[in-house]
């Protein structure tokens, strides 16, 4: 069993190219499945169809989310599958095995208010404050990622034709226009602040950390610097720059954007990923239902 495990797991690595969170969460589910196996006093090999489900039903009954138990029910479907292309079993019987439906939760987000009292925050009188204020302008200008944002290079950033080119999941490259607020402070960090920062130093990245140079910054260190600007506006502690994401797309959505053209600029590479945000669209029905129904 271990080294059928090890197997599926090199596969997953190097033929799949998962990531190293995920081959780790495969393989945390592949000793669950051991151990479901070992309880009944049989080989993995020889689980049924029923013994998986009753599988299913068990990681339920613990608690677990359904995403959880969806992540493991695809494990196991790639595991058996993978167990039939070599030759260890004839069926797999796990083909058709069903995960628990997974309900997305809605995208927490700040109101337009909110954006605007922790943009306030940093203070551009000094080159680390300009770079911040740069930072969460650009973030909420164009909703990417903030591995993208950090991975920026000035390259990237054509601030005369106000676009930027961003590397996203699987090293694919998009365009994101920008606003003129968050191109006009970009260029004032570039002129007055990242000079500053780097001192004699250089780095390939827009975004230097404050003691200049180096890789840059993180995505640890510049969630570090949000929540201090957001303790400082007395907004939500749990403040992340992911909630500068989702209030991006939000309140383009709110003011009537076409949901395709927020699925390309947040770099989604399925609309449904981007439909998480129809709890905007729900609501705009209900105050038009309200507005115009005369009996309402």
């Amino acid at each position: 069993m271990a080294s059928t495990v090890d197997s599926y797991l090199t596969h997953l690595t190097v033929e799949r190219r998962l990531a190293t969170n995920s081959v780790e969460s495969y393989a945390r589910d592949l000793v669950l499945l051991a151990g479901f196996a070992a309880g009944r006093g049989v080989r993995v090999e020889a689980l049924t169809r029923p013994d998986l489900e009753g599988l299913v039903r068990s990681l339920m009954s613990e608690g677990r989310s359904p995403r959880s138990v969806a992540r493991a029910v695809a494990c196991y479907r790639g595991f058996y599958r993978f167990l039939v292309i070599d030759g260890t079993l004839k069926a797999s019987p796990a083909d058709d095995l069903r995960p628990p439906r997974a309900w997305k939760p809605l995208p927490r987000y700040l109101s337009v208010d909110e954006v605007d009292t922790l943009i306030a925050q940093p203070d551009v009188t000094t080159p680390r404050g300009l770079r911040d204020r740069a930072l969460i302008e650009l973030l909420y200008a164009t909703g990417m990622r903030v591995s993208e944002l950090i991975g920026l290079r000035p390259a990237d950033v054509n601030l005369e034709a106000s676009y930027l080119t961003c590397t996203g999941k699987g090293d694919k490259q998009r365009i994101v226009p920008i606003g003129d607020e968050a191109a006009r402070w970009v260029q004032k960090y570039l002129r007055e602040g990242r000079g500053a920062l780097l001192g004699r130093r250089t780095s390939a990245r827009l975004f230097v950390n404050a003691r200049g140079g180096g890789p840059g910054l993180t995505r640890v260190g510049f969630w570090k610097i949000l929540k201090g600007y957001a303790r400082q506006a007395g907004l939500r502690a749990s403040i992340s720059p992911h909630m500068l994401r989702h209030s991006f797309a939000t309140h383009l959505l709110e003011r009537g954007a076409d949901l395709r053209a927020i699925q390309m600029m947040l770099g989604h590479a399925d609309l449904s990923t981007t439909q998480i945000y129809t709890h905007v669209l729900e609501q705009r029905l209900l105050a038009v239902y309200d507005k115009f129904h005369p009996r309402p």
